[in-house]
């Protein structure tokens, strides 16, 4: 089991960085390009979810990570929420829908793991030693 030294180690932090690409391209092209509102509500939301996973890991504490993985899970849903309306919207297809839909589905799958995981912890700082990367 791999050990997590850095945010950049935890597999929800690096999921959450590929929903994050696949939102900017989307949003990038198209008439996705050209509604401002929701292309930046929907990329701030995915944005959202690797900020508050490393914002968490860096607090040294684990009811604080615990905490900010839950806001990191919230915004999972967020983007789930507007990827909805993006396709009622005719800015993305139903294969696009698919792919990112399924792309936070497994991201929010991720956080709420590590969230049980850090719940079953005795220890109380994240990075007072390396924790095993579930």
């Amino acid at each position: 089991m791999a050990q997590i030294t850095r945010f950049e180690d935890i597999e929800a932090w690096k999921k959450a960085r590929e929903l994050t690409k696949a939102i900017y391209e989307i949003t990038s092209v198209g008439k996705f390009a050209g509604d401002f509102g929701l292309r930046n509500q929907i990329r701030s939301a995915a944005i959202s979810i690797m900020s508050n996973i490393a914002e968490g890991f860096e607090r040294n504490r684990n009811s604080e990570f615990r905490y900010f993985l839950s806001v990191a899970k919230e915004s999972v849903g967020e983007v789930k929420a507007q990827i909805y309306v993006a396709m009622d919207a005719g800015l993305i297809n139903e294969a696009q829908f698919e792919q990112l839909y399924k792309s936070a589905t497994e991201t929010g799958q991720l956080i709420g793991g590590f969230i049980k995981y850090l719940n079953q912890l005795k220890i109380k700082s994240p990075k007072s030693k390396p924790m095993p990367n579930p």
